[in-house]
């Protein structure tokens, strides 16, 4: 029965706007697995979409380009914000990752110091450092943002799959409340569906109770495409 419920991802929320979620590539429909997965457990589900992007690119492209949120920076350089997302979030915990070849930065915000277990709210403590993602994001505008909610395989798979919706709505509602536009910024949640390692440890636990926010840069000929449309 769980095993079977696993194939399933839960519902995915995008913005104000709900889509069925699902655990595959979202331009594709092909199944992925993440590079941060391998690895590890063997036969882990992915701990990132794997080279896609929540309801696709083009499409979130001109809408982030009509809206005004994106088009205004050139010359943008992936391994400076790399470092600087880095130097912001120093001794927090979080891991910040080059991923999809290269083409997409992965934040792995840490279990324990973002939320409390079982609760969605910020940690008071933790709200400086998603400051200091959402000036980099501010800095550098001309990128769309996924934010995923993950869980452990503790308590009911119902009750995991919306805390992982409660938490990464609230991760992205707050970086729009420190100015990030709404319009480049879609959350999901997946539960349990997708460890990035052992459930049957309590390290491997704590490694599946994350939220990570992946950060797809976006080039100007695809800024130029969107504003042709």
């Amino acid at each position: 029965m769980k095993k079977s419920r696993l194939l399933i991802s839960g519902f995915a929320a995008v913005s104000l706007l709900s889509v069925s979620a699902c655990v595959t590539d979202p331009n594709t429909g092909e199944k992925k697995v993440s590079r941060t997965a391998i690895g590890t457990v063997g036969g882990a589900a992915a701990g990132a979409l794997l080279g896609g992007l929540i309801g696709g690119k083009t499409g979130r492209i001109v809408g982030a380009v009509g809206g005004g949120a994106i088009g205004g920076v050139v010359g943008y350089k992936m391994d400076q914000q790399i470092k600087e997302i880095k130097e912001g979030t120093a001794g927090s915990g979080v891991d910040v990752t080059p991923v999809d070849d290269g083409s997409a930065i992965l934040l792995n915000l840490p279990d324990g110091v973002t939320f409390d277990v079982g609760s969605y709210t910020l940690k008071p403590s933790f709200r400086n450092t998603l400051d200091a993602v959402a000036d980099s994001l501010m800095k550098y505008p001309n990128s769309l943002v996924d934010v995923y909610g993950h869980t452990d395989s503790t308590g009911s798979y119902d009750f995991n799959q919306k805390l992982s919706e409660q938490r990464a709505q609230a991760v992205a509602n707050y970086l729009i409340s420190r100015g990030v536009s709404s319009a480049r910024i879609r959350w999901q949640g997946f539960g349990e569906t997708m460890p990035v390692a052992d459930n049957t440890t309590e390290a491997g636990r704590a490694k599946n109770r994350r939220v990570e926010i992946k950060i797809i840069p976006v080039t100007q000929a695809e800024i130029d495409a969107a504003k042709s449309q």
